[in-house]
């Protein structure tokens, strides 16, 4: 079986938001595990990224990926960098033919970005923090530095947790409505008391609409309910614990 991805239709662009399937890794880690800080074995790591590079007719030699921090720093990539020597910063844009920019996930939302006529792509982990802090502004502020226009960018955001499998405490529900209290949209009651249901995608398609962006796309899928498909830290936090994996996001030009 070969690296398993679901594209957006609205995004012309390479890419792919990889699934679990279709790589080497065993155990906890099966079977395309993309990450590189798992504790999985290295050189399935290796594999599973050359395989997913592959997929997409990208060479894997070009594929760059970060130390995501739950930030907003965004790298501007004009060259690969050896695998896991990734800066620590959580998004990436570029403007050189042939990179391929990589987000690991495994409940966060990964964001693909192009602008086609620019020739700018784009690449941002969107967790809670990050998505709050602005780093899906941020990712397209620095893709109009190299000449995109976000009229024109097409956002595409993947699979990531659904709000029926993202209960959130006050804590997180606080620091949202501190920034803009039109924001108790994306809140449902929870189960419990003092207890809410979050739905990041929305959130973060909103944010992206906001910040003047041409076209934003959403995939369905909820990584913590479907663990045939899908890494999920919620799900392992829900468990045992344990080691686990992480999906990987592509787009390339």
């Amino acid at each position: 079986m070969s690296a398993e991805f679901i594209a957006c239709a609205a995004l012309p662009t390479r890419h792919g938001f990889f699934t679990r399937r279709g790589g080497v890794s065993e155990g906890p880690y099966a079977s395309l595990n993309c990450s590189l800080s798992s504790g999985d074995d290295p050189a399935a790591v290796a594999e599973n990224r050359a395989r997913a590079a592959r997929a997409l007719g990208a060479d894997p030699a070009m594929l760059v990926g970060l130390t995501q921090v739950h930030g907003i720093e965004v790298v501007r990539v004009t060259a690969p960098w050896a695998p896991g020597a990734g800066p620590r910063a959580d998004a990436m844009v570029s403007a050189t033919p042939g990179i391929a920019l990589g987000i690991v996930t495994g409940d966060c939302a990964p964001v693909l970005f192009a602008d086609p006529q620019a020739g700018v792509i784009g690449a941002a982990h969107a967790g809670w923090r990050g998505a709050l802090a602005g780093v899906l502004e941020a990712t397209l502020a620095a893709m109009a530095e190299l000449g995109a226009d976000p009229a024109r960018v097409i956002a595409a955001i993947g699979p990531c947790i659904g709000v029926k499998s993202y209960e959130v405490g006050a804590d997180l529900r606080d620091a949202v409505l501190a920034r803009d209290r039109a924001d108790r949209r994306f809140f449902t009651d929870g189960a419990r008391p003092g207890h809410w249901q979050f739905n990041l995608a929305n959130y973060c398609k909103a944010r992206l609409a906001d910040a003047g962006a041409g076209m934003v796309g959403r995939l369905i899928g909820d990584t913590c309910a479907d663990a045939e498909r899908f890494f999920s830290h919620r799900r392992r936090t829900l468990g045992e614990g344990g080691p686990i994996g992480h999906q990987l996001s592509i787009i390339w030009r």
